[in-house]
């Protein structure tokens, strides 16, 4: 299919030859520097592999912002902290739209939800809502039983698996892991009770398809009207996105119908308060939720909530045991701190372990699960670093570039927790060098949620055993190779050796 594809495209641009995309030439804009372009597709053509690999490579050749075209749309990409912050302080209530994609308005349902729903009266309530009752501090704290209950459950599988030295695919434990803190925290449903509905696996199936339609490709994305449609509907492209969406909301009308019960509602997740606002709603009231609502809120916690902090423990585990010093000295460091007498980690162990904040800050620099911030949309004309950006222009800020960047990094490439020693630089959203959640209006709202999962899950795995690789295999043999689209995860999954030593 992906060679008739080709072929297609071949055939379109020797009919259409002397036809070639339009290029602002007035004289009063000052656009940012632009790769040459074909008829078309533009510059579709340059983004051959991983996108953020290929945003990487044409920032160094065309600099730290850059215009694109795919296809009919315009896309700048933003390649510096300090571009970055240009867009994401000083120009962000005109920069903080979201563009519409096939894949995000189906899977929202219609743009319901928080994270790709339009800048507006609607996106404020929604986010309102998320911060002040869903994933407010006190909130998230309120889940840590379930945080400490499902580790200590891996802890107990590492445990006995740990008799029998046989590797360990840890990817696959820290999917599960995060997959069961979010079904509890949201949905109110526990993996470990015989009732659930739904396995594990099927969870991070649910996950792995929608994650890649989010991140597909369509031709009405990037060629608006009768051709974009045409193409899609010849190449399938919907067919994709409609199976999983459909998989998807036959999972959360479960779900919902559950809590519609009278004993549905015993534990307060999500889905719960959600539910009991839509029963406290007034005629009064301007705004109100609905079904689609709560179903478009499920989304973004659910594919966000799971994959992201699992990725992101994937990554830590995979450059500790890459780099021995550092898995040394964050075991030494995690035992000589708490004592070498505990038989359960808290999360008021986290605060008393410094280097393990520091480990999780350098994940976050070298290997953002998302290697470029949820893409933004320009409301109105602005100017970001001398260039002119017109109204509706897509927005890709490329934070892996960003925390690769030799002018703010020392040894950029290297895994050097120490670097953040004595350094202010935090993740929260005020320093542009690290931005693994974004910064400003649209920053992600559920960040304290996925920092505390991430930061006691490693800290359990790092006090309780040792690490080793699978028999035969040298640490220089670790393959650290990228896959996948919207999120960046190993590519081969990780696995080690647990050694129960506590």
């Amino acid at each position: 299919m992906e060679t008739l594809l080709c072929l297609f495209l071949v055939l379109i641009l020797t009919l259409v030859s002397s036809i070639f995309l339009k290029k602002n030439k007035n004289s009063k804009f000052n656009l940012p520097p632009s790769p040459s372009s074909l008829p078309i597709i533009g510059n579709i053509h340059h983004l051959a592999g991983l996108p953020h690999r290929c945003f990487h490579n044409l920032s160094i050749k065309y600099g730290p912002v850059v215009l694109l075209r795919l296809g009919s749309v315009p896309v700048v990409v933003i390649s510096s902290s300090e571009a970055a912050e240009a867009v994401l302080k000083t120009r962000d209530l005109e920069c903080c739209s979201r563009p519409k994609t096939v894949g995000t308005g189906k899977l929202s349902y219609g743009f319901k939800d928080i994270t790709f729903s339009q800048y507006g009266a609607y996106w404020r309530e929604m986010r309102k809502l998320a911060v002040i009752e869903l994933f407010s501090l006190k909130k998230v704290q309120s889940y840590r039983y379930i945080r400490e209950d499902e580790v200590g459950f891996v802890v107990k599988k590492l445990s006995e698996a740990s008799l029998t030295q046989s590797p360990v695919d840890l990817s696959k434990t820290f999917f599960s892991l995060t997959a069961s803190i979010i079904c509890r925290v949201a949905l109110g449903q526990n993996f470990h009770e015989s009732d659930f509905f739904i396995d594990q696996e099927k969870i991070e199936e649910l996950v792995t398809e929608a994650t890649v339609a989010l991140g597909a490709f369509t031709f009405s994305d990037f060629f608006p009207g009768v051709l974009g449609r045409f193409l899609d509907l010849l190449f399938q492209r919907h067919k994709r996105i409609n199976k999983v969406f459909e998989e998807l909301d036959a999972f959360y009308q479960h779900v919902i119908d559950d809590h519609l019960k009278p004993e549905g509602r015993k534990n307060q997740d999500i889905v719960s308060m959600m539910l009991d606002m839509i029963d406290e709603q007034g005629d009064e009231d301007s705004f109100k939720l609905n079904m689609d609502n709560v179903k478009a809120i499920l989304m973004d916690v659910f594919l966000a909530g799971i994959d992201t902090s699992a990725v992101t423990m994937i990554w830590a585990m995979a450059e500790l045991v890459k780099n021995p010093r550092v898995m040394k000295k964050a075991q030494e460091n995690t035992r000589t701190t708490l004592g070498l007498n505990k038989e359960r980690i808290t999360e008021d162990d986290i605060g008393k372990v410094d280097y393990l904040k520091l480990i999780v800050k350098e994940t976050f620099r070298l290997h953002p699960a998302l290697p470029f911030i949820i893409p933004r949309e320009t409301m109105s004309h602005v100017k970001i670093q001398g260039y002119d950006i017109p109204p509706k222009t897509q927005i890709q800020i490329n934070v892996w570039t960003i925390g690769r960047d030799p002018e703010r990094w020392t040894d950029p490439e290297e895994f050097n927790p120490e670097r953040f020693t004595d350094s202010s630089v935090d993740f929260r959203g005020q320093h542009y060098e690290l931005l693994p959640f974004g910064s400003g209006r649209r920053m992600c709202p559920a960040m304290p949620m996925g920092v505390a999962n991430v930061e006691l899950a490693l800290m359990n795995l790092l006090y309780f055993f040792d690490w080793g690789l699978p028999d035969g295999m040298e640490v220089g043999e670790l393959d650290m190779e990228e896959a996948g689209n919207i999120s960046i995860v190993k590519k081969i999954p990780l696995q080690l050796v647990p050694l129960r030593r506590y």
